[in-house]
């Protein structure tokens, strides 16, 4: 039977455990994860089955470090995504933090826009560093990405969304993240996109600011192209800011519906 050590197919006979494989293969291997799922306990190992042994401590090649990487994911939840392509319109709170996820979950492109330079106030739920500020963000976030995972390829734009340049900016992508500050622009890419681009799905949020409930926070199936996340009530104004757990909380909502729609799970 075939089975996946470290992501290369080996042949072996029925009823093997996982521990006798780490026996043959990295005897001196720290952690072993089957299906995603580190094990203390031996199991017997099925066809198709995806083991990976780490040693800590232990620098891997690219080869190695690309397939380490994503070892701790669902099987084969990286073989359908890694060929994806994503937009991201904005990368301020949401934006950074989605960029963030999907390059950690391996998204193969990612296309970054923002027009903006780093600031302070960014630093309380953005995904930059105080040695970034005065940089561009689609630079500095493209910066970190590399540092996360570097085997993605990210398009950095650093670039003003307007109705005039959706089309060029977005017709060659599967989904659109829709990541604004403000409701107008918001508003304008949504309609333009689901108007202009018909193969392009949005991906939207509204509703994160404060210390509100985490339980009123939801993503909703709007239509067969568009779902918006967020409790769709608390923004932000005086008195009322944004901060990093609950934008967190909105982010990874839409990076996770990104990715189920990926994966052809499209219900909420």
């Amino acid at each position: 039977m075939k089975v996946y050590v470290n992501e290369k197919g080996m042949n072996f006979q029925e009823g093997i455990r996982c521990f006798g494989i780490k026996e043959r293969i990295k005897p001196n291997g720290d952690i072993l994860i089957l299906n995603g799922f580190p094990i203390e306990e031996d199991k017997v190992v099925s066809e198709g089955d995806k083991i990976v042994i780490i040693k800590c401590g232990e620098i891997p090649n690219d080869e190695e470090l690309k397939n380490l990487m994503m070892s701790r994911h669902t099987p084969y939840v990286y073989e359908r995504i890694k060929n994806s392509r994503v937009a991201i319109a904005g990368l301020g709170g949401l934006g950074s933090n989605v960029a963030i996820a999907l390059a950690r979950v391996g998204v193969g492109f990612l296309r970054i826009v923002d027009f903006d330079l780093v600031e302070p106030s960014n630093l309380n739920r953005q995904q930059y560093f105080i040695n970034q500020i005065g940089m561009k963000k689609s630079k500095g976030l493209k910066e970190t990405i590399k540092n996360i995972n570097p085997f993605i390829k990210v398009d950095d734009v650093d670039e003003y969304v307007t109705k005039e340049n959706i089309r060029e900016l977005f017709s060659d992508i599967d989904i659109v993240v829709e990541a604004f500050d403000n409701v107008e622009n918001k508003v304008m890419l949504i309609s333009e996109v689901l108007k202009n681009i018909s193969t392009v799905k949005v991906v939207s949020a509204s509703g994160m600011a404060g210390y509100f409930s985490n339980n009123l926070i939801k993503t909703r199936k709007i239509n067969s192209r568009l779902y918006l996340c967020g409790d769709e009530e608390s923004e932000a104004k005086i008195g009322c800011g944004l901060m990093a757990p609950r934008v967190g909380i909105v982010a990874h909502h839409e990076a996770n519906m990104v990715l189920r729609i990926l994966l052809g799970e499209e219900k909420v």
